[in-house]
């Protein structure tokens, strides 16, 4: 019997199947792709054009997509420091339970700060986190500006904005990272491609 942050009496009950078995009947590995960058940087774009390619050849994939969570799972919470970690804590948690499925799960979140999104790493046995940086420059993200967020921050309309007056912390060893190349943005399929190459390269792909 344990006691786990709030909860007393606790057991971890073991299920006689477990990640190999469910892997072996997807005929892939769970692992979670976790794509970070600043607003407009092109994540959910990326996640959903790897979610489709790989859907297209046949595998299993699931996308957490920081916006969507929010209208659900973390609804209770806002943008300020605390609850931001908390809302990567939660996506974390649940992105391994999709990896312990044997599901490829596709996280996209901002998630600015290294302590957060390595504590998430750390969930994840066997090097099963593959941490996608998009890098591409503020004006880039800025110009973008699909959601009209960095004109809302900097007229001080949002306060605590990443990569206005709230910092980003670019991963420092990062599995793989998108840039630009001859001053253009990769495409979604040549994105995708490149995190597909990745996963196909270290056994991903199969059982």
């Amino acid at each position: 019997m344990s006691n786990i942050g709030k909860s007393t009496n606790i057991l971890w009950h073991n299920c006689p199947i477990g990640q190999s078995d469910r892997q072996k009947l997807l005929g892939q590995k769970g692992c979670v792709v976790w794509i970070t960058g600043l607003s407009g940087s092109g994540k959910s774009t990326l996640a959903c054009a790897l979610s489709h390619e790989l859907h297209y050849r046949g595998h299993i994939t699931y996308v957490l997509d920081g916006d969507n969570l929010r209208h659900g799972l973390n609804r209770d919470l806002s943008f300020k420091a605390e609850d931001r970690a908390e809302n990567i804590r939660r996506v974390g948690e649940v992105a391994k339970l999709f990896a312990d499925a044997g599901i490829i799960c596709i996280a996209s979140l901002i998630s600015p700060y290294r302590r957060d999104r390595d504590a998430c790493r750390a969930l994840l046995p066997d090097s099963n986190f593959i941490e996608v940086f998009m890098d591409l420059p503020l004006k880039i993200c800025e110009a973008r500006d699909p959601k009209g967020l960095y004109k809302l921050a900097r007229t001080g309309k949002i306060k605590g904005f990443t990569g206005i007056d709230d910092p980003y912390e670019p991963p420092v060893n990062g599995e793989i990272v998108i840039t630009m190349k001859d001053g253009e943005c990769p495409s979604p399929k040549a994105m995708a491609k490149q995190v597909l190459s990745y996963l196909e390269e270290n056994g991903y792909l199969q059982a």
